[in-house]
């Protein structure tokens, strides 16, 4: 896909969700999310097969401020206020995302679960987020559609 098409589908917030994306797409994406204005953020699950370690993956690679608690509330409090990271929308490349899947489902539920609120609390307010996990990990994940 051309990089102004898949600019053009990363800002249409009606079509953002979580996903699963080839890893060799993820230049690709990055490039575009920049492009067209978008923060593109890559968060590491490597080494996390508990929700703990994921969380606070998540809070390190995504810079969250120093109230994150680490837990899934705050999660979502981060995840929809990004006031002290503005843009005019987001991407977010997950990485060895298949550690948490394969190692805790119900971990990996609850974390999409958060994921899948922030999205659509900023879809309300006309702003796209994606959660593009760098893996065909879960067959419940439909793939991306800019892959």
């Amino acid at each position: 896909m051309k990089r102004e098409r898949l600019a053009a589908l990363l800002k249409d917030c009606r079509r953002a969700g979580i996903y699963s994306l080839a890893g060799s797409s993820r230049p690709a994406i990055r490039a575009a999310a920049e492009g067209a204005g978008l923060s593109c953020c890559e968060v590491s699950f490597d080494d996390a097969t508990g929700v703990e370690p994921v969380l606070a993956a998540i809070g390190r690679d995504l810079r969250f401020p120093a109230w994150y608690g680490a837990n899934l509330d705050a999660l979502k409090d981060c995840l929809t206020d990004l006031s002290w990271h503005p843009a005019t929308g987001y991407v977010l490349l997950v990485v060895h995302a298949e550690r948490l899947c394969a190692g805790n489902p119900a971990g990996w539920a609850m974390v999409n679960e958060v994921f899948a609120e922030a999205i659509a609390e900023w879809r309300e307010r006309d702003v796209p987020m994606w959660v593009l996990h760098s893996a065909d990990i879960d067959p419940l994940l439909a793939r991306f559609p800019g892959a």
